[in-house]
């Protein structure tokens, strides 16, 4: 019995090598497909042609060549560009210009084969109706939008170890799993164009709150005659232990948990533990002088944002009257 004969990876091209797009891009630079880079600064992309990319003059250089490729014999998959840009501006100008070049290079060759075309991936952090804007406009052009943020910064990029939230179709999510796996170990389909960002938004509200959140416990610590450096290594020792906020995130919906969920016991137990200690550490803080807003505010809104009920206010009772 004859074997099929193998699919030939797809190249892959990578525009944009700042400080997340080069170690992201140093990690497709085997790709066996090969991998064409274009950036704006030719040194950016030196490092990338010693480690075997191929490098583009421009952003319509780097598409005509992918888009080339796909429509070559013996291409059976789509092509991809990848996109790690400043915002949304400069990814619109990116995507069009990559949609000129695509449009341009079908025109230029055979019939269309019914094969597919071009997939680009937004890894930039950008609007929430950016992506999906994008993905009506270019696909009259034979592109398909993904909108693909990252999360996990430098360090996950340079080991390979980020995690991908991917808003686009099934079929374009599992064509782009495995070039994404060789900077990410953790890649997600959330959902059509534009959930990918809507997802990484999310994500960051509570990144960035938190940063908020350990001013205010930072300014407490002071106070009270902590050494800040110590209290962040118990801090940073734990979450990676305990998973940190996010290790919250366990239920479907943020509606109000029924009596009868099996996890209501145990956000009771958490309740009960995270109010105690919200109140002893706004104690401290009247005790020295500290204003905590946060912590007061996540007082108030801790067991409801559980899915637990909110608590009856207690009861106090009228003043009697003085008969002496």
């Amino acid at each position: 019995m004859t074997p099929e004969p193998m699919t030939p990876e797809p190249v892959v091209g990578f525009i944009g090598l700042g400080q997340m797009g080069q170690p992201m891009a140093a990690r497709l630079a085997q790709w066996p497909g090969g991998l064409i880079v274009y950036d704006a600064r030719p040194e950016a992309m030196a490092p990338l042609a010693e480690a075997g990319a191929r490098v583009a003059g421009s952003v319509a250089e780097l598409a005509t060549e992918v888009a080339g490729e796909v429509a070559g014999e013996t291409a059976t998959a789509a092509g991809l560009i990848s996109v790690m840009v400043r915002d949304d501006d400069q990814v619109r100008e990116v995507a069009r210009e990559v949609a000129g070049a695509v449009a341009a290079a079908a025109s230029d060759s055979a019939p269309d084969t019914g094969r597919a075309g071009v997939i680009l991936a937004i890894h930039s952090t950008i609007g929430p109706g950016t992506a999906a804007d994008l993905a009506a406009e270019l696909e009259p052009a034979g592109v398909e939008v993904v909108d693909a943020p990252v999360s996990g910064g430098f360090m996950g990029a340079h080991d390979g170890r980020l995690a991908v939230m991917v808003g686009g179709s099934r079929d374009a999510y599992e064509r782009c799993r495995e070039p994404f796996g060789r900077f990410a170990d953790l890649v997600m389909h959330m959902g059509p164009a534009g959930a990918g960002t809507r997802a990484k938004l999310a994500r960051n509200l509570l990144h960035f709150a938190s940063f908020t959140a350990a001013a205010e416990a930072q300014r407490l610590a002071e106070a009270a005659g902590i050494d800040l450096r110590k209290l962040g290594r118990i801090v940073r020792h734990s979450d990676q232990v305990t998973g940190g906020a996010g290790s919250i995130i366990l239920r479907r919906t943020t509606a109000p948990l029924d009596p009868d969920d099996p996890l209501r016991e145990i956000l009771e137990h958490t309740r009960a533990l995270g109010e105690k200690d919200l109140s002893l550490a706004l104690d401290l803080g009247a005790q020295l002088g500290v204003d905590l807003p946060m912590g007061a505010f996540a007082l108030g809104h801790f067991g409801t944002g559980l899915g637990l009920p909110p608590r009856e206010a207690p009861r106090r009772e009228a003043p009697r009257e003085d008969t002496t």
